[in-house]
Formats: C-alpha cells, structure tokens, sequence
C-alpha cells in the first residue's frame, strides 16, 4: 500500500494541506512569501505534487520546485519551518510517526531545489 493510501488518500490529503496551509499563512516568518498568491490554486498544485509524490494517482502538473521557488530569498530557516508545519499538520491528522518520518524523508531533499543558492551553490560545487 503507498503512503497516499495509508494516509487517507485525496480527502485525507486535501485535509492535511488545508490545516498546513492555515499554519503557514498565520506564521508571521511565512506569511509574507505568500502576499498575492491566489492560495486557492496553491492548495491544489500542493495536493498534485504531495498526492504523486506519495504513490497516488495524480500527475503534478505545476513547474520545477526549484523555478516555483526561485528569487524568493527563501531560506533554510523559512525550509525548516515549512517542514514543522507539515510535521504538525500531519500528526494532527492521526499520521502515525513513522509514516511520517517517510513523507518527511521525501520532502527534507526538496531543500536544495527551494532554499535561494543551494541549487546553484551544488552546482557550481560539482563542476
């Protein structure tokens, strides 16, 4: 059974993101990344990307995480916690911490693509 399954499927998951998304946008460190952004068309880009990314039917159909988040001056700070509001969300849920633990292991490598200069920095490391 993928993870989308265990957790609930697209109802559990459209729940998860709209709990997440209630954190985030009332996190004064967050919120202003989000001034006129139509947050309607975010969720659903959200729920594409967290419903393929765990196993489930859908296809995200958005851009790159790295050109989403591209020139937003996003840190590793505003990364982590992102990443603790979907921590919370998910376990306010009832995910259990090891299912948990194996959405986090998805989303903690997707800090190179979103923090401003880690994709850059890698590759200019590489060359």
């Amino acid at each position: 059974m993928s993870i989308y399954e265990s957790i609930g499927g697209e109802e559990a998951l459209t729940a998860v993101v709209d709990a997440f998304y209630e954190r985030v946008l009332a996190d004064e460190m967050l919120n202003p990344f989000f001034v006129g952004i139509n947050v309607h068309k975010l969720k659903g880009r959200q729920v594409e990307f967290f419903g393929q990314a765990l196993g489930g039917p859908m296809a995200y159909q958005g851009r790159s995480m790295r050109d989403v988040h591209l020139g937003l001056g996003i840190e590793q700070r505003h990364f982590d916690r992102v990443a603790d509001h979907l921590v919370e969300s998910l376990a306010e849920a009832g995910v259990p911490k090891e299912t948990i633990g194996e959405i986090a292991a998805i989303v903690v490598p997707l800090a190179d693509d979103v923090v401003a200069g880690r994709s850059s920095a890698k590759a200019a490391a590489a060359e």
